[in-house]
Order: C-alpha cells, then sequence, then structure tokens
C-alpha cells in the first residue's frame, strides 16, 4: 500500500461528510478532561472558508459555489459569523492564557473574501486570545484569486506565510482535475508574494492525475522549484467516492490512478526535490529550511491543540475532538442563535491518543522513540526490511527510510 498522502491536504482538510459521534450542549461547554493542562500544549486556529468558484473535478471537502450555497447564508456575512465563534471560544475556554501561535485560513478558497475580511478575522483571534510573538498566519489560495494589491493588505494586515494550489504545470493534467489557474501563474504568484513581504510560501501539487506522464510530473516539480517557494507539499491523487472524477473513472472515461506509478512518482519528487535543497520533513512536505517548515502543520502531527472555526471544521483540545454542522447556512444560524455551531464530538481514550500519536509522528523526520514502539516482532521486521532505522543522533528514534515512506500506512497500521 502506498504510504504518502494521497490527495487530501493532510489533517485540516474539511471532508464533506462529517462522522458521527456523541452529542455537544448547546453552550457548547467542554468537559473537564479537555480544559486539564489547557496553555501548557501549543495552540492555534484553523479557519474554514467554505467558497469555491467552481468544484474541481477531484474535490471532496466541504465547499460550496454560489449555485451551491442556497439561502442563509452568504460570502458578505462571511467574516461576522466567523468573528462570533472566535468569541465563543474565548468564552469556552475560559480565563486560561493561550496565546496563538499558528493560525492557518483553508478552504475552500480563502482568498475569495476580501482580504479586509481575513484580516478582521485574523484581529478578532488576536483581541480574545493574543498572538505569541512570531506567530506563524497562512493563507491558502488559488493563484488567479490574488493580486499584488490583496497580498499587500494580507502582509499588512499580519499575514506572513502563503500557500499556492499549483497541482500542475501541465495544461492537460489540470484540465484532469478542473482547475481554473493557467500554467505560469503559481510562478507569478509567488513573485507577487515575495514582493508583497511574505519570506514563507509553499506550493501545493498533486501528481498521479491519469493522462499525467512522468515527464509531464517532472516539469510540474521543475516549474515549482524554479518560481523560488521555501516550501513544497506533494500528495498523491485519491478518487473520492461522489466526485465528478469518480464518476468519471467508474464510466471508463479515465483510468484509475495506479500506486506503483504513484510510488514512483514520489521518488521522482523527493530525488527533485533533494536536489534543489529543499529537506523532507514530513512524508508529504519538504522545506529549504527549518524555518520554512509549516508549524501548523506541526502543531497538528505533535499534538498540539486547536480550534476550528467554519462549517465542517474540526477541533481538538485536551483530547476531545469536534466538528461542526456542515452547511454555511446551519452554522450561521446556530450562531446567530447564541448556541454552538458543533454538531458531535468524540473524547479520546489513552489507547487512542496513543494511535493516534504514533500515527501522526512516525511521518515525521524526527521519527518515533523506539522504546515506546509495540509489537516488537513488526519493530524488528521494519528494521530488517529498511523501512524503518534508528537514529542515534535523533535519542534512538525510529525513522522512516525512503522505502518506509513509501509504505507508511501498512507500516503504522501493523505497528497499531
Amino acid at each position: 500500500m502506498y504510504g504518502a498522502s494521497r490527495g487530501r491536504r493532510q489533517t485540516w482538510g474539511v471532508p464533506s461528510t462529517l462522522p458521527e459521534g456523541d452529542p455537544v450542549p448547546a453552550s457548547g461547554e467542554l468537559p473537564e478532561s479537555a480544559l486539564a493542562g489547557l496553555g501548557e500544549r501549543p495552540f492555534g486556529f484553523y479557519v474554514h472558508v467554505p467558497f469555491c468558484v467552481t468544484r474541481c473535478g477531484y474535490c471532496d471537502f466541504n465547499t460550496y459555489t454560489a449555485s451551491e450555497l442556497g439561502s442563509g447564508a452568504s460570502r458578505k456575512d462571511y467574516a461576522d459569523t466567523a468573528v462570533e465563534e472566535v468569541r465563543r471560544a474565548r468564552a469556552n475556554l475560559g480565563a486560561a492564557r493561550l496565546p496563538v501561535e499558528t493560525v492557518f485560513f483553508g478552504g475552500g478558497t480563502p482568498t475569495l473574501l476580501p482580504a479586509g475580511d481575513l484580516v478582521r478575522i485574523l484581529k478578532a483571534i488576536e483581541e480574545e486570545f493574543g498572538l505569541a510573538p512570531g506567530a506563524e498566519v497562512s493563507t491558502e489560495a488559488n493563484p488567479e484569486s490574488v493580486d499584488p494589491a490583496y497580498l499587500a493588505e494580507l502582509r499588512a494586515g499580519g499575514f506572513n506565510r502563503m500557500s499556492f494550489g499549483m497541482q500542475s504545470a501541465r495544461e492537460h493534467v489540470l484540465q484532469v482535475l478542473d482547475r481554473r489557474h493557467t500554467p505560469g501563474r503559481p510562478a507569478r504568484a509567488v513573485r507577487e508574494a515575495r514582493e508583497a513581504g511574505f519570506d514563507h510560501v509553499n506550493l501545493d501539487l498533486i501528481y498521479s492525475t491519469p493522462g499525467e506522464s512522468d515527464d509531464d510530473w517532472r516539469a510540474s516539480l521543475a516549474a515549482a522549484i524554479e518560481a523560488g517557494p521555501d516550501h513544497v507539499s506533494a500528495y498523491s491523487l485519491i478518487v473520492e467516492d461522489g466526485t465528478k472524477l469518480a464518476a468519471r473513472i467508474r464510466r471508463g472515461e479515465l483510468p484509475m490512478p495506479d500506486d506503483d506509478v504513484a510510488a514512483d512518482r514520489y521518488l521522482i519528487a523527493d530525488a527533485m526535490l533533494a536536489e534543489a535543497g529543499f529537506e523532507w520533513y514530513e512524508v508529504s512536505n519538504w522545506a529549504t529550511s527549518e524555518a520554512g517548515r509549516c508549524r501548523h502543520n506541526l502543531l497538528y502531527w505533535t499534538g498540539g491543540d486547536w480550534w476550528g472555526v467554519g462549517p465542517g471544521a474540526h477541533s481538538h483540545v485536551g483530547g476531545t475532538r469536534w466538528w461542526n454542522v456542515k452547511h454555511p447556512a446551519a452554522y450561521a444560524q446556530r450562531l446567530a442563535a447564541g448556541t454552538s455551531p458543533a454538531h458531535a464530538r468524540e473524547v479520546l481514550g489513552p489507547r487512542d491518543r496513543a494511535v493516534e500519536r504514533l500515527m501522526l509522528e512516525l511521518r515525521l523526520a524526527r521519527g518515533f522513540p523506539l522504546g515506546e514502539l509495540e509489537r516488537p516482532p513488526v519493530v524488528a521486521r521494519a528494521l530488517a526490511d529498511g523501512l524503518l532505522e534508528v537514529e542515534p543522533f535523533k535519542a534512538g528514534r525510529a525513522v522512516l527510510t525512503l522505502r518506509g515512506r513509501l509504505l507508511a500506512d501498512a507500516l503504522i497500521r501493523d505497528l497499531t
């Protein structure tokens, strides 16, 4: 089983289908176990902006075009609604000192909102909680949805990291994905972000799209590297049920992505990025320096706390995880009525938290403490097969080898 992340932006992506769970009080009050130790762990915010101009054929995120939105919600009022949830977060979390270390605006396409709206939501977070010194503040963007003036307004308003959805440099690949930006525009967007004062810029890439060749993938990597970001995320395409892409594959119009091809593309990516000065720090993420790593990602992967604002957004505080109602109209109605927008929640037990920690931390370049890995026969076999190596200079941590990265999902499943 191929182990690199397959077409979903890591933990913060909001899927279109929400899980079941336990009821949440109308007040949103958290259990005492969640509040214990609050402030001792890193704390961040994820802000979900669920709007898109069009729906990409592979997308299974909780997003809405204008025709899908219906009544009861609008882009115009969204910032006010999001600010109201930020205030509710402060009330639910009490008076604990919680300086926010990272803020990430995702979607959807956050930059379909006016830059002033994004800044206003950020300012509400700062007013209610305070931002830690040097806090990382990121937003995703479609390269076509920003211009120099927009980027300058974001930078002046406190944003310091941009993440552009490039996906591919080949027009025929973008057409299969139903992406609406033109080849070459992501590189110009990176340049405009640099000129606006952004020190940290990411490009997202997707590989193994039907019809993409090895040469197409190399061209996309070369274009991304030449654009000059300090971070690249590369995900293998996953075909989600219910998407336009899945329907086209089911009808035989396009072939299903092949795991062996995906593995070869991953190896190409790792080699080209390493040659260009990028170092992997998580299975699907590379950066040119430690400063260039996405600290918001790392907060998720290392067990921090975060509050997710927006319809369908997921939150985690002290082992309690909850998720908001899915539709923007229902989300707005609940907040307008003074009740929590949470749909359901779960309280993770010690075993669940241990398994989740292993699943996330073993994917990191820093690895996982060897002495804490269970199932010694599995560990011994993984070491013998060259899937894991022990790094003495990392205090005896087990680290995935390059081959281990390709088989990470299967290995982690065996270890749990």
